[in-house]
């Protein structure tokens, strides 16, 4: 069986996406090569078939694992990629989690799966649309006003032109980024909104942070892959 059955690969073309911050006002461009990011967010099931473990507050094979951390996420890229047979595409130093933001390498040379840069979330989110989303909220995304205040399983909504589900919605996606090293220290980068966000926070330019340490019940995350 497919190691990734339920949660396929998509092929994204490359392209420019120019990310802004509201907080500093600043906004910045980012030329991508192309890359595969994941049609859906994690699930439970492809969780613990790698890793063994259930750490999701709601249990369901078909829901998103939440209460991961950054640093859960990153590893457990290293192990799909060890077991689909791939080079995994990070390095842990000798503390395997450092607190100082030095305990990891991204080797981008490998063709193992890892997490998105925030640049390839927001391209593949808006996937050739202009607005704030690509398509009617209640429609494309689990968010306040319609989730009942619970997480929901993944596909539930209508994808987005590229076919990407829940990329608004539903359970917030881990990035690679580091947020702001100036103001936040290691806080990496959140995109997508989640289950309990209102409106506003499930846009394709929102960005939120979180400490890489934090398990959160609506953060998850979903798995990208250079083509190398």
């Amino acid at each position: 069986m497919d190691v990734l059955t339920g949660n396929e690969m998509i092929a994204v073309p490359p392209g420019q996406v120019t990310l802004s911050d509201r907080r500093t006002r600043r906004s910045w461009s980012v030329e991508l090569a192309p890359y595969e990011l994941a049609a859906s967010p994690v699930t439970q099931a492809l969780y613990a078939q790698i890793t063994g473990l259930r750490p999701s507050t709601a249990h369901g094979d078909r829901l998103p694992v939440e209460c991961v951390s950054w640093w859960d996420a990153a590893r457990f890229c290293n192990s799909l990629s060890r077991r689909a047979g791939c080079t995994p595409a990070y390095r842990f130093g000798a503390d395997g989690e450092g607190a100082d933001g030095e305990g990891i390498e991204w080797d981008a040379s490998a063709d193992g799966y890892r997490l998105p840069t925030e640049a390839e979330w927001e391209h593949a989110c808006r996937a050739g649309t202009t607005g704030p989303r690509y398509g009617e909220l209640d429609e494309i995304a689990w968010y306040r006003g319609n989730s009942h205040e619970r997480v929901h399983a993944v596909g539930g909504r209508h994808p987005n032109p590229w076919g990407f589900h829940d990329m608004l919605g539903n359970v917030w996606d881990w990035c690679w980024d580091v947020y702001d090293a100036e103001v936040y220290g290691t806080y990496r980068v959140l995109r997508g909104g989640g289950w309990f966000d209102e409106h506003w926070s499930c846009r394709a330019s929102a960005r939120r942070r979180s400490h890489p340490t934090f398990h959160v019940d609506d953060v998850g995350f979903r798995i990208a892959r250079s083509l190398v």
